[in-house]
């Protein structure tokens, strides 16, 4: 497993400050992170931290604000044990029950998943899976060929199955990523996830009738006439991973490529949007 970098900030003031830099780093790449009542904590892959680029950010040069940071190499450890010790069960509107194999089931809840990610920042509780979970609840699933791109630990692909698809294929440039969607879709007796190593350029000459991508504003940019391509008229498309405040630059561009607004929906800034294909 490769090893992270903790980044911790201090800002002053943390308000507005901590929302702008953690959009900012969002936007560069890193990978999670945990509001502090100080700053924010950011965390990134080691080889893929760029501390002068860091540095050079316009938040980080701002009279506005005063941001100090540390720099924490984590443990290459046991990262599951971690997480088991800090990890809650999700309760989304009462329709889905997310647990750890630890945690006792609910038989109560419509929609029971099993999910033991791998490391501390796969565990599906961030604001966008559940903003992605609940576009699809709302979704005719029932024998659709999806796709899950940037499927993590897998929890959307398996919701996918759940609501009777016919076919996932749940794509991840992470193979620790894949290794635990395979992982969890075992756990949960699914048998119709498929996972695979690979980016946008794997979908070549593949067709979906729904494409999941829970990403990052700018893989989302970059990618999305390729899971558009992959798409009939009346495909799906469903986009979270991103800002309230860059709405307007990822709507601008699926309209450029002949999809309209379903649907949207946010939670603490974050949003998701499902479109579908007019032409």
């Amino acid at each position: 497993m490769k090893p992270y970098l903790l980044i911790e900030f201090t800002i002053e003031p943390a308000d507005p400050g901590r929302d702008i830099l953690l959009a900012t780093l969002d936007v560069e790449g890193y990978d999670s992170f945990e509001e502090t009542p100080e700053g924010l904590k950011a965390y990134i892959l080691e080889d893929e931290f760029d501390e002068k680029r860091m540095k050079e950010l316009a938040i980080m040069n701002s009279p506005d604000f005063k941001i100090e940071y540390e720099l924490d190499k984590l443990e290459n450890k046991n990262w599951n044990e971690e997480w088991e010790t800090n990890y809650e069960p999700i309760d989304l509107d009462g329709q889905i029950y997310i647990r750890a194999p630890f945690h006792s089931s609910k038989p109560d809840y419509p929609i029971e998943i099993i999910i033991e990610p791998k490391m501390s920042f796969g565990t599906g509780h961030h604001q966008t899976t559940r903003l992605m979970s609940r576009l699809i609840l709302q979704m005719e699933m029932q024998g659709k060929k999806v796709l899950d791109m940037g499927t993590g630990t897998g929890v959307l692909a398996i919701l996918a199955e759940i609501q009777n698809a016919s076919e996932i294929l749940a794509i991840d440039n992470f193979e620790w990523a894949v290794e635990n969607t395979v992982e969890n879709a075992e756990k949960n007796n699914c048998h119709k996830v498929k996972a695979l190593h690979g980016d946008a350029d794997s979908l070549k000459n593949l067709s979906f009738d729904v494409v999941l991508a829970n990403i990052n504003r700018n893989v989302l940019l970059e990618d999305m006439k390729t899971y558009i391509d992959t798409l009939s008229v009346g495909g799906e498309l469903i986009l979270s991973g991103f800002f309230e405040v860059d709405f307007d630059l990822l709507n601008d561009e699926a309209l450029h490529h002949k999809m309209e607004l379903v649907r949207k929906t946010g939670e603490d800034r974050w949003l998701a949007c499902h479109y579908r294909k007019i032409a």
